[in-house]
């Protein structure tokens, strides 16, 4: 076929498309291709929902932070510590220690244990709360209770801005009694470990602008109706976790009565080196890890791998935990 010939059967064709085409349309010209998305390495905000009862849970992520591995069980050696770390496809030298506030939304109101790092905490991959409460839709400003399982800094800082301003504005601030007796009391600083005698002058920082705000509460008392506190000192003089009930469904937020959960359920005996008492951290750890995982409660935990929700089984002479099921997503 002619080139001729070629060149007006293309442009009969597209004649007749036009003139099939609807009163008024014409085709549309030629537009360029979309840009290529630029490649970022920032993650999707992180939140996860699921029910107890007919309260809703959500945790947020709040970034994380990375440390040697050397070092952070003081009675193990390197060796064992670095054979449970591969047999759960960790890496040997540096630890990934994740940061999640666990909020519920209780028919007095919002309530969230602990308040994360914030932004002045110096370090890029944490302090990721505010973004995250965002994406899940939670305004700080709606929270009624804030309430502290203990006060290690990456726990209490995301309390106040660097200028001193509430970042939960409209918040009371629940303490257990014995880690305020502690931390507020400065003839205590020399019978603390050296590492965390800094966390005096953090608490004075953080919870000072909430003066008037504070409610101490002591173990087994209800943080607010239906959230009761669980004494488990050791990690802190004052550590407590706090039981959340409605109707027949319950759940534990275990704040840090493990760190990541991979290493020390397996090895609840083992004591890292945020630990204010070791021995009393590794009783605490032992004894609630045994009545989570007797009781098949669901628990949520600070230091869990997001969404940092599932359970605890007996494995052996210890413990194996068990991610929560997506499905359960609300």
């Amino acid at each position: 076929m002619s080139t001729d010939r070629r060149t007006l059967f293309a442009g009969s064709a597209a004649i007749a498309a036009a003139l099939a085409l609807p009163n008024g349309v014409r085709p549309a010209a030629a537009q360029p291709a979309p840009a290529a998305p630029t490649p970022t390495n920032a993650q999707a905000p992180g939140f996860y929902r699921f029910k107890v009862g007919g309260l809703t849970v959500t945790t947020v992520h709040d970034g994380f932070a990375r440390r040697p591995v050397e070092g952070f069980v003081r009675n193990a050696p390197l060796n064992e510590v670095q054979a449970v770390l591969a047999s759960n496809f960790m890496p040997a030298d540096t630890l990934t220690i994740p940061f999640t506030l666990t909020f519920v939304a209780t028919p007095g109101g919002l309530v969230v244990f602990d308040a994360g790092n914030a932004t002045q905490a110096g370090n890029a991959t944490s302090g990721q709360a505010a973004a995250n409460m965002r994406a899940a839709g939670i305004d700080p400003a709606r929270v009624v209770a804030v309430v502290m399982s203990h006060f290690h800094g990456d726990h209490i800082s995301g309390l106040s801005s660097a200028g001193g301003e509430r970042l939960f504005p409209n918040a009371e601030i629940v303490v257990p009694a014995a880690e305020w007796a502690w931390w507020t009391d400065e003839g205590n600083v020399t019978r603390s470990p050296e590492g965390q005698r800094g966390t005096f002058a953090n608490v004075k920082t953080r919870f000072a602008p909430y003066q008037g705000r504070i409610r101490q509460i002591a173990d087994g008392a209800e943080a607010v109706p239906g959230i009761r506190a669980m004494a488990a000192y050791g990690h802190t003089p004052g550590h407590t976790m706090y039981h959340i009930a409605d109707g027949g469904e319950q759940m534990v937020f275990l704040a840090d009565i493990t760190n990541r959960p991979e290493i020390m359920a397996p090895k609840p005996d083992w004591q890292i080196v945020f630990d204010f008492d070791g021995d009393m951290a590794a009783a605490s750890r032992r004894r609630v890890l045994d009545r989570v995982a007797t009781d098949r409660m669901r628990v949520t935990g600070y230091h869990f791998p997001f969404p940092a929700q599932g359970h605890f089984l007996k494995d052996g002479n210890g413990y194996r935990f068990v991610p929560g099921d997506w499905s359960s997503a609300v």
